[in-house]
């Protein structure tokens, strides 16, 4: 049997990738991996390998550790400690509502942020992994282009359904004939995960805090990509942020920025302390940008609070991460072609074209889709979630992203029936304890951190 995301002959090819971004020499160990027969192309081409013979397992499990300790020539650029990234980002941007506080609609938008980012999830739930083109062709087939609900398959040509797999086993729970309640995903069991830390440990939490909640409430298969090989270090006796560093190839993908939401609602209007509690989460399981991607979410909530325009939170989100970064300059390509480009077909043309070759759950090309979808959507929730999922690439993921910004800045009130009816006030978890928590409850449990937590 497979086990995804931690063989090793499965995590050399997606290192040698990785390493060669961060300026890695790795011509040799390439070579020498390509003479085992093995497949060497980078991830995104072609299908996984099946499971290696014994004599390729031992090769790759002498290379990934070779890989680890090549020179890092390009660390300074990209730091990864939090103290160097702190002298790297420069002044925080802020709002004019931030500098005196969260408001009287302060629980209207927390809870416009739980529910938009459930939204936004079962949105994008159907067609993760589907390419744009696939996406598009389900949206026509079904009547429903440009995107405005929820996904359907009545209707859907048998023809177009096969060829686009979408409709997975599960997924049918976030069709719109079958919603009933909010379906279980990692996007929704992550930030039950960061309240249940800061509910026990408080604002002093560390990464060993959450790395031991992991491990006591988070079903190892329910992780996946950089968790899940974080997750396997922790079993192997290593501890933060090692875990996030040894034969880890994911350390750059998406995964820490579906985290940090919470950490951000929790700190209304304080988004360098959301981004200093979102890195100490995000370093469980990555590095450089994919700490970065955290960081500008949990800025991003933080602001997202307190203020009364999207670019606002655009902006104070993208000063907390470094300027002179890979993630600085996918932020800066997205609201840019929000500005130029007024068809969204052709903004998603450019996409494609810029992080042209990169795995679709990376964190660059998604968190510049973020910013491109939160810019040209002006803050509104409908067409915000909606230029979200249709753009393609992790779709859950970055409409639970956008529906959670676009959701508290907008509150409950901005949210239409069409939206939160089918979720009928309850989400699935595997988060033991949690399941069939309503927003009501979480959003509560979440106003009382914040009140706990407040610097005094």
């Amino acid at each position: 049997m497979r086990v995804t995301w931690v063989q090793p002959e499965d995590l050399v090819r997606h290192e040698l990738w990785q390493a060669e971004r961060e300026g890695r020499d790795v011509a040799a160990i390439r070579e020498r991996w390509a003479s085992a027969g093995t497949l060497v192309e980078p991830p995104y081409v072609g299908a996984s390998p099946e499971v290696g013979t014994p004599e390729q397992r031992a090769l790759a499990e002498e290379l990934l550790l070779e890989l680890d300790a090549l020179p890092d020539v390009t660390a300074d650029s990209e730091p990864s400690d939090w103290s160097d990234i702190a002298a790297s980002i420069g002044p925080v941007a802020g709002s004019a509502s931030a500098a005196t506080g969260p408001g009287a609609d302060l629980p209207e938008r927390v809870h416009g942020g739980w529910l938009g980012r459930a939204v936004g999830c079962v949105l994008g739930k159907p067609v993760e992994k589907v390419p744009r083109a696939g996406i598009e062709e389900i949206l026509r087939s079904t009547g429903r282009w440009p995107l405005d609900r929820y996904f359907t398959a009545v209707g859907l040509d048998p023809e177009v359904s096969q060829r686009w797999p979408w409709n997975r086993a599960s997924r049918p729970t976030s069709l719109e004939e079958n919603i009933d309640g909010t379906p279980e995903d990692d996007d929704i069991n992550y930030t039950l995960m960061a309240l249940r830390v800061v509910e026990q440990h408080g604002a002093e939490f560390t990464s060993d805090d959450v790395a031991q909640g992991w491990l006591l409430d988070l079903p190892a298969g329910r992780s996946f990509t950089a968790e899940r090989v974080a997750y396997r270090n922790l079993l192997e006796g290593l501890t933060p942020p090692l875990t996030a560093r040894v034969r880890n190839p994911f350390r750059e993908w998406i995964g820490a920025q579906i985290r940090t939401d919470f950490y951000g609602w929790v700190n209304p209007g304080d988004p360098l302390r959301a981004a200093e509690w979102a890195w100490r989460d995000a370093a469980v399981s990555h590095t450089r940008n994919g700490l970065y991607g955290a960081m500008f979410v949990a800025a991003m909530a933080s602001e997202a609070l307190v203020a009364d325009s999207v670019g606002t939170v655009l902006d104070v989100g993208a000063s907390v991460v470094p300027s002179g970064s890979r993630m600085a300059a996918a932020i800066r390509f997205g609201r840019d072609l929000a500005a130029s480009t007024s068809d969204p077909t052709e903004a998603y043309a450019a996409l494609e074209r810029e992080f042209a070759g990169m795995h679709w759950v990376h964190a660059l090309n998604n968190t510049a889709l973020v910013a491109y979808a939160l810019e040209a959507g002006g803050g509104d929730f409908d067409r915000s979630i909606c230029l979200t999922v249709m753009g393609g690439w992790d779709t859950d993921s970055n409409g639970a992203t956008v529906g959670a910004v676009a959701g508290a800045l907008g509150g409950t009130t901005a949210i239409a029936a069409r939206w939160s009816d089918p979720l009928k006030n309850r989400m699935s978890t595997s988060i033991p304890g949690c399941d069939g928590q309503t927003f009501d409850d979480v959003a509560a449990r979440t106003l009382a951190v914040a009140e706990r937590v407040r610097r005094r």
